[in-house]
């Protein structure tokens, strides 16, 4: 009987010293950045929808038909 006690003492003392000491299980979630505050999101958009490296030819008003 005594060993049973010791055995839940010892148990006792192992799982409160590996809450005071042990490694942190619950991190602090990062801050969600929604699209309006992402400053690379704003940078896409505010950029051209055009290519700017001269691959694709550029329509003007002789390339019309007719």
């Amino acid at each position: 009987m005594i060993y049973l006690l010791a055995l839940i003492g010892l148990v006792t003392l192992a799982v409160l010293l590996w809450k005071a000491f042990g490694p942190d299980t619950t991190r602090p979630a990062g801050r969600v950045v929604g699209p309006d505050d992402d400053p690379e999101f704003l940078w896409r958009m505010s950029r051209p929808n055009r290519p700017t490296n001269g691959d694709a030819p550029e329509s003007g008003p002789n390339d019309l038909p007719g």
